[in-house]
């Protein structure tokens, strides 16, 4: 499963949610995380954008992926904005809410129990 990350504003805190990612052992142990450019989707205007992409493997958890990236979020001097994105679904992270971490957990399980079930990621 590939999920992209994007934090506005981006600057060094894109970076610094990469390390907080690739030091947290969960994730390191079943996901590969790597920055990378990407162009506005159809229908979006604006520059080529710097982003994380997140690629999962078996045994990944999407509540320790949510858990990591309210920490770091927490851990922020300013506030920023969390997207995080898998095909079509996209969810926010502003205030690191209870229910917004719930709702980026959902988020990813439904996706991947849809991509398991025959769904191309």
């Amino acid at each position: 499963m590939r999920v992209e990350i994007r934090v506005e504003p981006a600057d060094d805190e894109l970076r610094s949610l990469l390390t907080w990612l690739r030091r947290d052992p969960d994730i390191r142990r079943t996901a590969s995380v790597e920055m990378c450019e990407q162009a506005p989707r159809e229908g979006e205007m604006g520059a080529v954008s710097d982003i994380l992409q997140l690629v999962t493997e078996n045994g990944w958890s999407a509540a320790n992926f949510a858990l990591a990236l309210a920490a770091w979020k927490q851990t922020r001097p300013r506030t920023s904005r969390v997207t995080v994105r898998h095909q079509d679904l996209v969810e926010a992270l502003t205030d690191c809410s209870d229910q917004e971490i719930e709702r980026i957990t959902r988020l990813l399980q439904e996706s991947r129990r849809s991509d398991e079930g025959g769904t191309a990621s």
